[in-house]
């Protein structure tokens, strides 16, 4: 029998975290996997998942979970979710003894703290015996590997798009940036979008000033043929490099062809791009879905993001989420083939179709009920277009990453308010990292 649990009691995350860290081993003792086995069909095993979302998301991993059962009826899996902050409290108190769930729902930017901590376990033994990641991109699964252990799987894919609003730009009689345009071309494309727009009720804007989304620095540094993080956990940027990335925006800004911060601010969680009152926004892919609801419009089309110095966007694929196991499990081959069932069946795929991102693997996305000119079939139209320019492997982000992203974007604000120079914000936002990253 299932167990289902909707924790809704918030703990202190930052107390229970320190008790996590004060409590969980060394990098050297995160779980090699060990000898793998093909799961036992005689003995009864119980294992438990976790994973964080809505009630919607909870019925269609029940609906997931019971295929796992029919195939397997000697194991019973314990199901529980909660909501995104929830989650990681729960995960954070169960690190501290030693007693995550067996299979756990993660998110790339947890995923080197709790492999570092030791919480997660190796499953680089169970492929070819529980675990088949044949149908998974090699750039995809390298997101879910630390220091050759394949601590996570990834479930479903995202990846940056330019995202423009085709009813404006016919309005204002523009047509989007070209194939392979540079990020001079784009930012010349803001300008002139903004010329076109000033005369309209309210102005239209090329688009948020896109320099100051961390997310998005992390993939311009990309293009120089760096990854931005170094296999230890350390920045591989300089302050030089990012001061030339937010100084890109600079005339941009100085022109008022981006849109205002102080407008930006009054809309939360809308944007200037979901009011009409913008004609472009760089994000990931599954925003398609939110961006045709807030604007009224299903005129919103998707475009590679600009192309770095030699021609090349350099474009990664962001896991939307992975699975982990726990290193503590005592059942590592269930677990495996839990992991196993829900990335590869194809009713499953059908189950999710792309509410968690774009299936990592075929047999998944071909078996979704995908409708003809749906938003489904736009966001896997655009994948598959861009699978060619997909050539890197997803940065792993280093401890802190939470802390780091959120100073980029708090001194973001400042930055477009005025209040900051770039030499500034990069000065600030390096003694904020130097805090929250752990020093090898």
């Amino acid at each position: 029998m299932k167990t289902r649990n909707k924790l809704t009691m918030a703990l202190g995350v930052t107390t229970v975290f320190a008790l996590a860290l004060s409590g969980c081993s060394s990098s050297d003792d995160s779980g090699s996997g060990g000898d793998a086995a093909a799961v036992s069909t005689d003995e009864d095993i119980t294992i438990s998942l976790a994973w964080w979302g809505n009630d919607d998301r909870a019925a269609k991993y029940e609906q997931a979970v019971d295929l796992f059962e029919k195939a397997h009826p000697n194991i019973t899996v314990q199901t529980q979710f909660q909501a995104w902050d929830d989650y990681w409290t729960a995960r954070n108190t169960e690190a501290a003894g030693k007693a995550l769930p067996d299979v756990m729902q993660m998110d790339l930017s947890y995923l080197r703290q709790y492999a570092a901590t030791g919480q997660l376990g190796d499953l680089s033994a169970q492929e070819g015996v529980n675990l088949d990641v044949s149908g998974l991109d090699e750039s995809l699964l390298e997101s879910g590997a630390i220091d050759g252990k394949q601590y996570a799987i990834p479930t479903s894919t995202n990846t940056l798009a330019l995202f423009y609003n085709a009813d404006i730009t016919d309005a204002l009689g523009m047509e989007p940036p070209a194939d392979g345009y540079t990020w001079d071309e784009f930012d010349q494309w803001f300008l002139d979008v903004a010329k076109a727009g000033a005369s309209e009720d309210p102005a239209v804007y090329g688009g948020a000033d896109y320099a100051v989304t961390f997310w998005f620095f992390l993939q311009w540094f990309m293009q120089s043929g760096e990854q931005p993080f170094t296999e230890d956990g350390q920045l591989n940027f300089t302050q030089d490099d990012m001061k030339e990335w937010l100084n890109s925006t600079a005339d941009l800004r100085d022109a008022k062809a981006v849109y205002p911060v102080e407008k930006a601010k009054q809309l939360e969680p809308l944007t200037g791009f979901t009011t009409n009152e913008a004609a472009a926004e760089v994000s990931w892919d599954n925003f398609l879905a939110g961006y045709v609801a807030d604007s009224g419009t299903e005129n919103i089309e998707m475009l590679p993001i600009p192309a770095g110095d030699d021609g090349q966007q350099h474009l990664f694929y962001k896991p939307s989420m992975l699975l982990a196991p726990s290193s503590s499990s005592e059942h590592p081959d269930a677990a495996a083939a839990l992991i196993d069932f829900l990335i590869n069946d194809p009713e499953v795929g059908t189950i999710f179709g792309t509410s968690k991102g774009v299936p990592a693997v075929a047999a998944q996305r071909d078996a979704m009920d995908v409708e003809a000119g749906s938003i489904d079939e736009k966001v896997v139209a655009y994948e598959d277009s861009v699978a060619d320019i997909v050539t890197e492997s997803a940065p792993i982000p280093v401890q802190g990453f939470g802390a780091i992203e959120a100073e980029f974007k708090r001194l973001g604000e400042e930055l477009q308010y005025g209040n900051i120079t770039v030499d500034e914000f990069v000065e600030q936002w390096w003694a904020n990292a130097e805090q929250n990253i752990p020093q090898s």
